[in-house]
């Protein structure tokens, strides 16, 4: 497998996990009640569809094609899955703890991309976006302390 081909796979895992998180932020974001949590749920649906283009742009810069729509595998993240069950318990604790944990696996996920060999350009949009997913990981432990 060529290096562009690599990268742009890469890629397209981390536009797939995307893809989930931001369904399962729509999801979330519907479901719950409390106006302050529903614009925070929006806003992160709102910058994971932000990454997924930022990604396929990426991908198309190497020739590649992006995958069209979300998990191949038909599921949600199990971290997102998690967070729509966390909705139905009417706990915004519960839904913010399960935020913490979905953006958890995925700045795992962006780490395990970044330590491979990456262009600088791409290096710079993974750490972007690894960077505002931390700090939604933060403003989820912040929003639990004062709800």
């Amino acid at each position: 497998m060529k290096f562009t081909e690599e990268v742009s796979k890469s890629l397209n895992e981390l536009l797939e996990k995307n893809y989930d998180a931001e369904k399962g932020y729509k999801d979330a974001a519907e479901r719950v009640e409390n106006s302050t949590m529903k614009d925070f749920l929006e806003q992160q649906a709102q910058d994971r569809y932000d990454f997924g283009h930022e990604l396929k742009d990426e991908i198309r810069n190497f020739g590649e094609e992006p995958d069209k729509g979300g998990s191949v595998k038909g599921a949600l993240h199990r971290s997102w899955m998690d967070l729509k069950a966390a909705v139905s318990s009417d706990s915004n604790e519960k839904v913010m703890e399960e935020v913490q944990r979905g953006e958890q696996a995925a700045i795992n996920e962006y780490d395990d991309i970044l330590k491979k060999d990456l262009p600088p350009t791409t290096t710079s949009i993974l750490n972007r976006q690894r960077n505002k997913i931390a700090k939604a990981q933060q403003s989820a432990k912040n929003f639990e302390i004062i709800s």
